[in-house]
């Protein structure tokens, strides 16, 4: 039975160790699943699902189309297209420092809230010299100034930066402004992703019509992100944002459940929020490379073995596609669209049912129709197990 908090007369779980509900690791998958719409797609637009998710990683410009397709039933590729086109959903710099899609509403609701994260780029050496070296304030003004007259790549912002304040690095100033001023990437009208890979940036403004709320306390995103991926901990929190104090701020919000996870930790989550059984069935789904489902928990096994991790998550940063089967990472995918052809390999991690690659392979045909739906040559090829 799930104990309420502090807010009910009964004894807090917080303070009374052994009356915590332990949640299982298939108990965690299969919350995660339900949350991000992975267990059954939802019938909804593509702003809606966007902001189920808080947000969709995006430091490529195609990841997100499969990541949406795996969630929304019926989705078509110009859905997301016209929404970025319109506005209703931006590409900016939000959670980790990192460029994701995020609904207009929740980049005005949320982005200041994240500042002390990008903030702390300021802390590397290269861009410290910025603030010690020009006043920072009249950079960014001045670097405002130079994307409201005309949209620029970060690499074309380097050069005016560098004739107004000489003794700068252009490139040190371009991303600091990068990091700490609202801007968004123009889309590219025509560009089958939205964006090309070397994209332009612009004020939030242009594209964002309601005002920032201001830096502030950052008790509602903190909700949205359980709402998304809970019963979390505040440790999780910190991975998914890169806000720190994220204990701090689950403790003062007044109506959370709390549990433990196998290994004693805490976990909190909204009260009311999915929490399907641990068998509750969890169809194969395709997920794209650095999809926030992978990334956005300290520990990865509710959706990912530890074993497997090095399969998904490489040296160099990459995040590969991944493949869901009974709702846990199976194997990694990787399609080759071409004239007239398109395939998708699978990799498993290890060796797969004969049941079990018949339904990847299925999804796989059906993520084909999406990926080139005027493709009749179309393959899903399971290879032999990874090492």
């Amino acid at each position: 039975m799930e104990r309420p908090t502090r807010t009910s007369s009964v004894l807090d779980p917080r303070e009374a160790p052994g009356m915590t509900e332990v949640l299982s690791r298939r108990r965690l998958n299969r919350a995660l699943l339900a949350r991000q719409g992975l267990l059954v797609r939802d019938a909804v637009d593509v702003v809606a699902m966007t902001e189920r998710l808080v947000g969709v990683q995006a430091q490529e410009p195609a990841p997100p189309f499969v990541g949406l397709w795996s969630r929304v039933e019926d989705l078509r590729r110009d859905d997301l297209l016209d929404a970025l086109g319109d506005g209703r959903i931006v590409r900016a710099t939000a959670m980790r420092g990192t460029i994701h899609l995020l609904s207009a509403g929740d980049y005005a609701a949320h982005r200041m809230a994240l500042q002390p994260v990008l903030r702390t780029a300021m802390q590397l050496p290269h861009l410290r010299a910025v603030a010690e070296e020009a006043d920072l304030d009249a950079v960014l003004a001045h670097a405002h100034r130079l994307l409201t007259e005309e949209p620029r790549t970060i690499a074309a912002l380097r050069e005016p930066l560098h004739d107004a304040f000489p003794q700068l690095d252009g490139h040190a100033a371009a991303h600091v402004a990068r990091m700490l001023l609202p801007l968004v990437q123009l889309p590219q009208p025509g560009h089958p992703d939205g964006f090309p890979g070397n994209a332009t940036f612009a004020p939030a403004e242009r594209l964002v019509p309601a005002p920032l709320a201001p830096e502030g306390p950052p008790h509602g995103l903190v909700r949205r992100y359980l709402g998304a991926f809970g019963p979390a901990t505040a440790a999780d929190v910190t991975k998914w944002s890169g806000l720190q104090g994220t204990r701090a701020v689950l403790d003062d919000l007044p109506d959370l459940v709390t549990f433990e996870d196998e290994r004693g930790r805490t976990l909190f989550d909204l009260q009311g929020a999915p929490r399907p059984p641990e068998d509750a069935p969890a169809p194969v789904r395709f997920l794209p490379r650095f999809d926030n489902a992978i990334l956005s928990h300290v520990d990865h096994s509710r959706i990912l073995d530890h074993e497997h991790r090095p399969h998904v998550f490489t040296v160099n940063g990459h995040i590969h596609g991944t493949v869901l089967h009974d709702g846990f990472g199976v194997a990694t995918w990787l399609p080759d669209v071409g004239s007239g052809r398109a395939s998708i390999a699978v990799r498993p991690f290890a060796r797969l049912s004969q049941k079990a690659q018949a339904s990847i392979r299925a999804e796989g045909r059906r993520l084909l129709r999406f990926l080139a739906p005027g493709t009749t040559d179309r393959e899903v090829e399971v290879l032999r197990p990874e090492g």
